[in-house]
């Protein structure tokens, strides 16, 4: 699933039903084109061709005779499933290419209070893992001379690499910690959390 595609699903699902201009206009206060490489035509495209997948389904709107097309929409049970699979994944993965993982991290941190507290933790703690491991291996290729006989100066990038690993593992861990003693509201805490649907409160 792309970073679009979830935080379209997400918004409509946390507005209960939401026309595009809606979504664009809500995804854009987020700057979400900025961190998740959301193009506002990018939106509409995803509307219908998640309508024609049946995740999402026409809902009525209350007519306001002015604009562009009004068409609303809401989930529906497999737009449902679609946006907690693709959330889960997206949390826990770390295989994806560089740029286009960030943006999918990006995009599901920002509906990660939409999971149970110990279903985050443990998609976070996959995550975590993941990097430790690549971590390693960035390490163990520094170590090693013969990869770097010419150009000598591209060790600079495996560096660059650890570092940025290195720093990323550090704020998961804080992150884990964080929920596991209670911070933010999730979906199975007492209250409203964020994303949720109108009907949640």
């Amino acid at each position: 699933m792309s970073p679009t595609r979830l935080l379209v699903l997400g918004v409509v699902r946390m507005y209960g039903k939401a026309h595009g201009y809606q979504v664009r206009r809500e995804l854009l206060t987020w700057s979400a084109d900025r961190w998740a490489n959301v193009q506002p035509g990018s939106i509409y495209h995803a509307l219908k061709k998640m309508a024609a997948e049946g995740l999402l389904e026409a809902a009525a709107d209350e007519p306001e005779g002015r604009g562009p097309d009004r068409v609303a929409y809401r989930l529906t049970a497999d737009g449902e499933a679609e946006f907690q699979a693709g959330l889960a994944e997206m949390i826990a993965d770390t295989e994806a290419d560089g740029a286009q993982n960030a943006f999918a991290f990006a995009a599901a941190l920002t509906f990660l209070p939409c999971l149970p507290r110990e279903r985050a933790v443990s998609l976070l703690r996959q995550r975590l893992a993941r990097l430790e491991s690549e971590l390693g291996l960035v390490r163990d290729t520094l170590e090693g001379t013969s990869c770097w006989a010419n150009p000598a100066h591209v060790s600079e990038l495996y560096r660059l690499w650890g570092v940025n690993v290195e720093a990323t593992t550090e704020w998961l861990r804080g992150l884990i910690k964080r929920l596991e003693e209670g911070a933010y509201v999730m979906a199975d805490d007492p209250g409203h959390h964020f994303g949720a649907p109108p009907e949640i409160k």
